[in-house]
């Protein structure tokens, strides 16, 4: 069996485990976010961070969610990460943003933070401030889930069907499943550009 047979094969067993409840679940959540009047903030590192960069704009542009990821903010992330410390660049940029009870994190991870081990640290004192001020806490994450998916009030996990490829897999599936909740009909309030030039024919 070749390589593409394989990661294509496991990319299939791995649709067909994740748990729709949970998916769901998360929906609500950001109907609730957007009810209110919240603003959802997507924190990611490495490839997360980039795919937090992109959910921000369906977010935005097709859900009408007030959305922000402090990733793209580059000079006050490298600020904070040389004056203070990578372990807090999240949690300080969300009190500058004033992170309240209307709003949510999104965190996209692979493991989710792990303090014992010090992995993603920056998500664990971030996920501590939301539950500290009442926002709630959402999350798309790999492996376990780590920290998060003990900590949020809604959390999709991305099956491991290969250890080898937890990290592949995990990132590529934020993708799929956030498409998901922002094509879902509770939350999709504006129409997508290919789709409606295509139904205008």
């Amino acid at each position: 069996m070749s390589y593409s047979i394989q990661h294509l094969k496991e990319t299939a067993e791995i649709v067909a485990k994740i748990n729709p409840a949970d998916c769901e679940k998360c929906v609500a959540e950001l109907v609730g976010v957007r009810a209110r009047g919240g603003r959802l903030f997507i924190l990611g590192v490495g490839g997360s961070a980039a795919n937090a960069s992109h959910a921000v704009n369906d977010f935005r542009k097709i859900a009408g969610i007030e959305c922000y990821a402090p990733t793209d903010n580059v000079s006050e992330l490298t600020a904070r990460t040389n004056d203070d410390g990578w372990a807090s660049v999240f949690v300080e940029w969300l009190r500058g943003s004033k992170l309240n009870g209307k709003d949510a994190l999104l965190i996209l991870s692979v493991g989710g933070g792990n303090l014992e081990k010090n992995v993603s640290p920056g998500f664990i004192s971030a996920i501590q401030l939301a539950k500290q001020v009442g926002a709630r806490v959402i999350g798309i994450v790999g492996k376990d889930g780590g920290y998060t998916a003990t900590q949020a009030d809604a959390c999709v996990i991305v099956p491991t069907v290969n250890p080898n490829n937890v990290t592949p897999h995990s990132e590529a599936f934020q993708a799929v499943v956030w498409h998901l909740w922002v094509s879902h009909p509770d939350i999709k309030v504006n129409q997508t550009k290919w789709e409606s030039v295509t139904a205008k024919k």
